[in-house]
């Protein structure tokens, strides 16, 4: 989902760039972090085990949607932490804390808050987009809630931002691009769920995924159409590895190999929303681990999963980093992300929490998701955002590796 660092912002970064990323220190450094998660959700664990239960729970939460103005607002929230199969509001709260925290800090160019949105500045558009999807989504087809959960949440990371990120900031593509994700993307889900999903005995997330590719598809090929939309002087970010101008170039040290690892896999769990950095990151795990305390009734549909939900997004995108890290030379990318939000959450959740699903998911998903992404993404037709091949292959190694996990002894 990355841009170019050469795009155009208020203040760019200084991106460090590698010519090579070092395995050993690549691993410690994404795999300490993925343990770090570990504990804390082992944490959640056991806090669960004396939470004091109050607040609301997932169950009902729908169909009280209507009569409620209150849980009107709160699905609205919590759709911004669906795609990590959170679905709170606090954890929408932490989540937006932090890319504030991020964007403050970033205008007056603290290394500590990391990039948002690529370096771009154009975070506040890429939100304000992303929101008024959703809000669209939420407006359009909330009357549905009545007879239980809807996918409301899916123009909220894909068409939306990525239509700013290619058109640039302003009026003119916030617009366009919230209005074409909420009529495409939604609808094609709701389609797509009882017609693709269901009858294959997969989870509503294949459905989900492949209605933003498809309707980022359709939103990006109407966008080239379209007289007061102009494309950004900025690259879309190649897939192959090459030099940044204008940015200095440091030797790789097994020290900062390690560091740039474990920053990278925190990074991972906003990638979704195109805020892709850390502070947003730290925000939404700590704001649906204060959700989870709470009340376990709540967070990941009240499955009470949460905590193996998080240890196999974190271990998931560790396996990525550590498989796909010459992707990442030079200031190149992979969709490491892709499995935190589809094949790892998704095999917690139709398997219980084992821990072949666990490990198994976040296996499969680091093996899969990310080539087919980097295959796909290769013949999309210049001008069409790379969300497309990361959202396609969200589909493909979910609707593959579900079925050989379900081979296995659970």
């Amino acid at each position: 989902m990355t841009f170019s660092s050469a795009a155009t912002a208020a203040t760019p970064p200084i991106r460090e760039q590698r010519s090579e990323l070092s395995a050993a220190g690549t691993a410690l450094g994404a795999l300490g972090m993925a343990a770090v998660v570990g504990v804390f959700a082992a944490l959640l664990h056991v806090l669960s085990e004396v939470s004091p239960r109050i607040g609301p729970v997932f169950e009902g939460w729908s169909g009280s949607v209507h009569g409620s103005p209150l849980d009107a607002v709160r699905w609205f929230f919590g759709d911004m932490t669906e795609p990590l199969f959170f679905k709170s509001d606090l954890a929408a709260a932490g989540l937006l804390t932090g890319a504030v925290i991020a964007w403050w800090a970033g205008r007056r160019r603290k290394r500590w808050a990391g990039e948002l949105s690529y370096g771009t500045g154009l975070w506040p558009w890429v939100f304000a987009s992303a929101a008024l999807s959703l809000a669209l989504s939420n407006a359009a087809f909330g009357w549905m809630l009545d007879g239980g959960w809807q996918p409301t949440f899916v123009p909220f990371v894909c068409v939306a931002p990525a239509m700013v990120l290619v058109y640039g900031g302003g009026w003119r593509s916030c617009l366009t691009g919230a209005v074409l994700g909420a009529a495409t993307t939604t609808p094609l889900a709701l389609l797509l769920i009882p017609t693709v999903s269901a009858p294959l005995g997969l989870p509503a997330v294949v459905a989900n995924v492949l209605a933003m590719a498809l309707g980022s598809a359709v939103s990006f090929a109407a966008a080239r159409k379209l007289p007061w939309l102009a494309p950004r002087a900025v690259e879309l970010r190649t897939l192959e590895p090459a030099t940044q101008t204008g940015h200095p170039t440091s030797g790789p040290t097994w020290k900062s190999d390690t560091f740039w690892a474990a920053r990278r896999v925190l990074k991972d769990f906003t990638e979704t929303h195109f805020f892709a950095n850390e502070l947003a990151s730290a925000g939404v795990i700590l704001g649906v681990g204060a959700a989870f305390a709470l009340n376990p009734g709540l967070p990941s549909y009240g499955s009470n999963l949460l905590p193996g939900i998080l240890f196999a997004q974190a271990l998931t995108s560790a396996f990525g980093v550590v498989l796909w890290r010459e992707w990442f030379r030079d200031g190149g990318w992979a969709a490491t992300y892709a499995s935190v939000v589809s094949v790892a959450p998704a095999a917690v959740l139709a398997f219980n929490g084992s821990w072949t699903s666990i490990i198994g998911g976040a296996l499969l998903g680091a093996l899969v998701a990310p080539p087919v992404a980097r295959g796909i993404a290769t013949r999309l037709p210049a001008g069409y955002h790379p969300v497309i091949a990361n959202t396609a292959a969200m589909a493909i190694s979910t609707a593959v590796a579900l079925p050989v996990l379900g081979l296995l002894p659970h």
